[in-house]
């Protein structure tokens, strides 16, 4: 039936009684929600964050289009079916906008528990449509329906949407309370925008329509309103796609609304009514060109010095590995060299290839010591890279701390003796079996401590501990030596870090060693730490493993 009283609408939708506002808010706010969806599904359909983007704003612009229809219609019965596309529209609002906030912040899918919970949160509406639960009839005098909505139109779908913006409130508090710096600020953005989009959508939409059902306002022109949430929503996800590339869309999509936004506010002086309408559409569309063209300008300028920080970064790293390609194939020479050349000085010096004159043997010895030190610098320098680039593998087996702690110590006992040092160890009758790679421990965690100990100890002692606490294995090595400052400390255990007389006191250190002791006792699971009273106070350094 034809609703007396009321004209038939021009091109379908348009009556020329209806107040200007309404065209202003609908038809931006449909066109913007479809703008929005088809740049994300058409620039990544396998993206799960553009799909729901792209659901969330279809189910808007049905809505939305349903809505404008009912305003300008008047046949009943083609509105009562699009009435009844409101519920199921405003609940996949609702539901896509949760579903939405969980794939932002987690970067993955949910679990099938919750899709099965917003299932059971979707069907009442679906379902219900047919049954007077959400139209029970229809007013041919006032061609509208208020009055005659079920419950699933007057309070499931409203209390959905409040349920929606309070899930999505508790989503984003709990994860911005863990979140970095940059994923904080995204949250913030993307928050905001849902949240007033949700807020501005469903409050008016459900004072506009209760207070139109109990006689307060003669028409629910309230409504229009909430829809200037689209465009609120549109500006927060064009920030997120240029500021911070969430989307990965580049600049022609933040183009694009832009312009449509123009197109939209210029096309409203064909509905103005009185020269207050002309006036503010004219302060909208100055506004609109002025903040566009500064965004755009801005966000182009932004987006040209990404693209040159990604080819610098890209060129930076192609550099690097050119050159760390070029270090190790140095350093292999070099050390090859060196061997061979250690390996000719120890043939001279034990008299292989007969006895040398006493003035030489002296120097042999010294080139001997020297050449074997080059070999030990180019042999860290390489094992340190190689452990930055996590090419260094462990062959992890059982054995006994105390047997290779006590291996060491002997071991050093000459080069200790040679400086008048005296080295010690002790250690109590506990089980110190462990698993890792025996060789790694050895030959750079428990030498490299103990050598260190005894290149920074002038005069005095070192004495070399082991004890068990509980899971803990702990190897100490105090010296009496030179001592480190507090600012000393801060470059232990990095790559090449010396202390400030370091190299003074050791000529041949490269800074590398303690380095290497790191990477390789926290592989084994382990911690590493120097400790010290300060300059001239001896140190003492702790190597933890546990069982």
């Amino acid at each position: 039936m034809i609703c007396p009283g009321f004209s038939e609408p021009l091109y379908f939708f348009y009556a020329p009684d209806l107040p200007g506002l309404l065209y202003y808010a609908y038809v931006p706010a449909i066109i913007a929600a479809f703008l929005v969806g088809m740049l994300m599904i058409l620039h990544d359909r396998k993206s799960l964050l553009n799909r729901l983007l792209f659901g969330i704003s279809m189910s808007f612009l049905v809505w939305t289009f349903a809505t404008l229809i009912l305003w300008t219609n008047i046949h009943s019965d083609f509105m009562l079916f699009v009435w009844s596309l409101l519920g199921p529209a405003a609940g996949f609002i609702s539901i896509l906008s949760v579903y939405f906030t969980y794939v932002f912040l987690d970067k993955k899918d949910i679990n099938p528990w919750i899709k099965c919970i917003f299932t059971a949160l979707l069907l009442p509406l679906i379902v219900l449509v047919p049954s007077s639960y959400a139209l029970r009839g229809f007013n041919l005098v006032r061609c509208d329906a208020f009055g005659l909505e079920g419950l699933t139109n007057t309070v499931y779908f409203p209390a959905l949407g409040v349920l929606a913006m309070v899930w999505i409130f508790t989503l984003l508090v709990r994860r911005y309370r863990t979140a970095n710096s940059d994923l904080k600020k995204q949250i913030a953005l993307m928050g905001a925008g849902m949240e007033l989009f949700l807020f501005s959508f469903f409050v008016t939409e459900f004072l506009g329509q209760y207070l139109t059902s109990i006689g307060f306002l003669p028409d629910s022109q309230l409504e229009t309103y909430g829809y200037f949430g689209m465009i609120v929503f549109v500006v927060y996800i064009a920030i997120l796609i240029v500021r911070f590339k969430v989307f990965r869309v580049q600049l022609i999509a933040a183009q694009a609304l832009f312009a449509a936004l123009f197109v939209l506010i210029v096309s409203q002086f064909a509905y103005v009514r009185n020269a207050t309408n002309i006036i503010l559409t004219g302060i909208t569309l100055v506004l609109t060109l002025v903040v566009g063209y500064l965004l755009v300008r801005s966000i182009k300028k932004e987006i040209e010095q990404r693209e040159k920080i990604e080819q610098l970064a890209k060129e930076l790293a192609a550099t690097n590995e050119r050159q760390e390609t070029l270090i190790h194939f140095i350093g292999h020479e070099m050390k090859g060299f060196l061997t061979k050349s250690a390996g000719t000085f120890a043939s001279l010096s034990e008299g292989d290839f007969g006895a040398l004159p006493e003035a030489m043997k002296p120097l042999v010895d010294q080139a001997l010591v020297e050449s074997r030190q080059g070999v030990d610098a180019v042999g860290n320098i390489l094992k340190a890279a190689n452990l930055k680039k996590g090419t260094v593998t462990y062959t992890k087996e059982p054995f006994d701390l105390k047997e290779l702690v006590a291996e060491a110590v002997e071991k050093a006992k000459s080069v200790a003796e040679e400086k008048d040092l005296k080295i010690s160890f002790t250690s109590d009758d506990a089980s110190y079996k462990m698993t890792g790679d025996k060789t790694q421990i050895s030959d750079h965690v428990l030498r490299n401590l103990i050598d260190n100990a005894i290149n920074y100890t002038p005069s005095g002692s070192i004495e070399v501990s082991l004890k068990r606490q509980g899971t803990r294995i702990i190897f100490a090595v105090k010296d009496s030596g030179v001592g480190i400052t507090d600012e000393d400390k801060k470059r232990l255990f990095t790559e090449g870090g010396h202390g400030a007389d370091s190299q003074r006191i050791n000529v041949h250190s490269t800074g590398y060693g303690l380095y290497i002791a790191k990477q390789i006792t926290e592989a084994h699971g382990g911690t590493i730490r120097a400790e010290s009273e300060g300059q001239g106070k001896g140190s003492t350094f702790i190597a933890e493993f546990p069982v």
